[in-house]
């Protein structure tokens, strides 16, 4: 029981790779505490898209808000957190996170500038035994469909410091990725957004294909 969540994950993975009808929807975690959640509304739907080229998967190109003390995060295999400021989990938001995550859930959290020591103190109210681990260069997820020798790429800025990504584990399977210092999501905007070139939103994009064919079938 511990992990069917994450069975029917795989299952939905496959099946979306092969079959027209299948469809899967990314969700969008809506948290409390001020912080804009809501932040790169044209983030998914363009991820998906890449992917549903570069991976065959099936992803429904809209996305859904996810509040995330809600029962209806089960609904969705991979979600996506980012903002730029204050994260607040109440003890019922991260009961449910966890139960989320132990079942097979998967969460991505993208620090779209300054939302790092917010969210790193919301993660250890739900996991309160475990600490974010940097993932080294050689882990899977930088070698799926395409290869990252040296890690996540840097797509903006920020405070000019090298892309980490950070893990957390439960019973040795990655639960949650927290990519910071990189600011996937930006780069997976619509090009007029943030006026990144082409060469570094492909860069994003890429990654981003590989977090989900790696939270799909680990």
């Amino acid at each position: 029981m511990r992990y069917i969540l994450g069975l029917i994950i795989a299952v939905l993975f496959a099946v979306g790779m092969t079959m027209p009808s299948a469809s899967l929807k990314m969700g969008l975690l809506k948290y409390s505490g001020g912080g804009d959640w809501y932040a790169n509304p044209t983030s998914l739907p363009n991820l998906a898209r890449f992917c549903n080229e570069q991976l065959k998967t099936n992803f429904a190109t809209e996305f859904a808000t996810v509040e995330v003390g809600s029962v209806e995060l089960f609904n969705y295999a991979f979600i996506h957190m980012t903002g730029h400021g204050n994260v607040v989990f109440s003890d019922r938001d991260a009961e449910n996170l966890r139960n989320y995550l132990v079942a097979g859930g998967f969460l991505h959290i993208d620090d779209n500038y300054g939302m790092d020591p917010f969210v790193r103190l919301a993660m250890k109210k739900v996991f309160p035994e475990n600490d974010f681990i940097e993932l080294p260069f050689g882990h899977e997820i930088y070698h799926q469909n395409f290869d990252f020798k040296n890690g996540l790429p840097k797509i903006h800025k920020h405070d000019d410091k090298p892309p980490q990504g950070f893990g957390l584990f439960h019973e040795g399977r990655l639960v949650c990725f927290y990519t910071f210092e990189c600011d996937l999501g930006d780069g997976w905007e619509d090009q007029p957004v943030h006026k990144d070139p082409e060469s570094i939103r492909q860069l994003a994009l890429k990654m981003g294909a590989n977090i989900i064919q790696y939270a799909f079938t680990q």
